[in-house]
């Protein structure tokens, strides 16, 4: 977190000398670049720190004709969130003096649920369940030295 903070310090007084649109351009740039590595490692199912989630709860037991069970089994090999990290859902902006990048709509609070391990209904009238920490967003060390040469390459092509 530390880095993060000295990368801050460092990029500001350089994003100060942009003109807007150029430092506009180059957040956007630097939003889509986290966004792309965010991306891969959710289907990696991994946190930003590189461990792995917990898995998907199985329920293939518990029904009763068999081909359920194989529709559960196989509903629990797919990877989780393969359409929380589409464009049309993670979302990368250009805010002011900031590159964000955020869940859009619905989909914000499924992912606050599971990047916090919160407490939610597992249907619209269904049963409340403890859902397991999976951090979904974060930078680590190797995104910030790939922002702070993406910053450098844009400023001297």
């Amino acid at each position: 977190m530390a880095d993060m903070r000295a990368l801050e310090l460092w990029a500001e007084s350089l994003l100060a000398k942009l003109a807007p649109a150029a430092r506009r351009r180059l957040l956007l740039d630097l939003a889509r670049q986290l966004r792309a590595r965010n991306s891969q490692r959710m289907s990696g199912q991994q946190t930003p720190d590189g461990e792995k989630w917990e898995p998907r709860k199985t329920q293939g037991d518990g029904l009763r004709n068999k081909r359920a069970q194989i529709r559960a089994r196989a509903k629990a090999r797919r990877p989780l969130f393969a359409k929380l990290r589409m464009q049309r859902w993670l979302k990368a902006k250009a805010q002011g003096d900031a590159a964000v990048v955020q869940f859009a709509g619905r989909a914000d609070r499924i992912a606050r649920v599971h990047h916090y391990g919160e407490q939610d209904r597992v249907a619209k009238n269904g049963p409340m369940y403890d859902y397991p920490e999976r951090q979904l967003l974060g930078i680590p060390a190797e995104d910030a030295d790939l922002l702070r040469d993406l910053i450098l390459r844009h400023l001297h092509p």
